[in-house]
């Protein structure tokens, strides 16, 4: 799979298969049965999954704020 659409694929992860594909990394590499380059490349993906994750976890808060002040400008 190219570069870029790697990366398509990541943007449009949900939080869920996300942190479900990151946990399988973390298992992976705990569990030292795989090369040194497999290593890297889970560990790099790994990374980025994270990036995902805090991105969802921050856009979930942003939403959150928002009902809150709405709610706040009602009463």
């Amino acid at each position: 799979m190219a570069e870029k659409e790697k990366n398509n694929e990541l943007e449009n992860m949900s939080f869920e298969d996300a942190i479900n594909e990151l946990e399988k990394i973390v298992d992976e590499l705990e569990g030292n049965e795989i090369s040194l380059d497999e290593a890297v490349n889970a560990y790099e993906r790994g990374s980025k999954l994270k990036n995902i994750c805090q991105e969802r976890l921050n856009e979930a808060k942003m939403k959150v704020e928002k009902i809150k002040d709405f709610d706040k400008d009602e009463i």
